[in-house]
């Protein structure tokens, strides 16, 4: 551990460390004991700010909600003033990303490996819903004479995109993502002249 990390919060060294893990390796594949021994802190330290897993992962995946959503409000007002061309600013954050590296969503990842109704998959549903909701109120402003059925749409892509850059050429996916978002965001929201 480098000495910077060493200086960061105990509970910041913790969820650092799990954000790490689990976006590599899924949570279940990561234990209490790998936890404590990569942030470099005490098992009472670990059992202190968290009293399980369960909350660690809670935490891991709110803390996910933020940065997400903070990067999809950065990919919009990088698209410019026109909300179509923010809403098509999501999809050019995307190709950016898979052209790094950045793959695969940790929310579709945690709703996989946990049951509906668990503490994961309902934090999970959450943020969905959220971004969804976000997406829609930029369609809304964007002129879509129905936003909720192209958020739905846009979004759909998005977590197809973010899925199939897991398995196969995410470039290609992410491009073939922001082809079609244009011609639906141009189909959906007419262009003010």
């Amino acid at each position: 551990m480098d000495p910077a990390t060493k200086r960061l919060p105990a509970r910041d060294r913790i969820l650092d460390t799990a954000s790490e893990l689990f976006y590599a390796h899924g949570i279940h594949a990561v234990g209490v004991d790998r936890l404590i021994a990569e942030s470099g802190v005490a098992k009472a330290t670990l059992y202190k700010h968290f009293p399980s897993k369960d909350d660690v992962v809670a935490a891991y995946l709110r803390r996910m909600d933020d940065s997400w959503r903070s990067q999809m409000r950065s990919a919009a007002l990088a698209g410019g003033e026109d909300p179509r061309e923010q809403l098509f600013g999501l999809f050019v954050a995307l190709e950016q990303s898979a052209q790094t590296g950045t793959l695969g969503c940790a929310f579709i990842n945690a709703a996989a490996e946990y049951h509906p109704g668990s503490t994961p998959h309902t934090i999970t549903a959450e943020h969905k819903q959220t971004v969804r909701n976000w997406v829609r109120d930029l369609a809304a402003t964007a002129g879509a004479a129905d936003p909720d059925t192209l958020a739905f749409q846009l979004t759909l892509l998005i977590d197809g995109t973010l899925a199939a850059t897991r398995v196969g050429d995410a470039t290609a996916a992410a491009g073939a993502a922001k082809q079609a978002a244009r011609a639906m965001i141009d189909a959906a929201c007419p262009a003010h002249h």
